[in-house]
């Protein structure tokens, strides 16, 4: 498995069936455009695991994040690995890469938000040494 950061409009449409794995409310059509929206205006960088030229197994989006509370950091909006190849590892390998790449860059910090659901997900974040410090709140407008 190599890790790769993900620029390219191919390399992202690759990461497809992880991205739908976690958001399958997002339609394919319009995905590509979303991703290069949050680029462009967000800072939203993606980097994949990669185990074939062609094969994205899991993916990561993250963004940074500058808070009066935390300081400068980096934020993972999402993180998701295809049905298939959950087990293996992909998701913690993305983590580690996204906290060296955090450390490298001079930031104090790695947040995320994950549903209450995600059970395995929050097994994993609790191993890389997370903790719960807040809940999110969200309201519709």
């Amino acid at each position: 498995m190599t890790i790769r950061h993900l620029t390219t409009d191919s390399d992202i449409l690759l990461a497809w069936d992880a991205v739908s794995a976690l958001r399958p409310h997002l339609a394919f059509e319009h995905y590509l455009t979303q991703v290069r929206a949050q680029m462009e205006e967000e800072g939203y960088r993606m980097i994949g695991a990669v185990i074939e030229p062609e094969t994205i197994v899991a993916f990561a989006g993250f963004r940074n994040l500058h808070k009066l509370s935390t300081g400068r950091g980096i934020y993972i909006d999402d993180l998701s690995t295809v049905p298939g190849h959950r087990g293996h590892g992909y998701a913690g390998a993305l983590l580690d890469y996204i906290h060296a790449l955090a450390a490298s860059e001079g930031k104090v910090c790695v947040e995320l938000d994950s549903g209450y659901h995600r059970r395995d997900a929050h097994r994993l974040y609790l191993n890389k040494k997370y903790f719960m410090a807040s809940h999110h709140f969200h309201r519709d407008i």
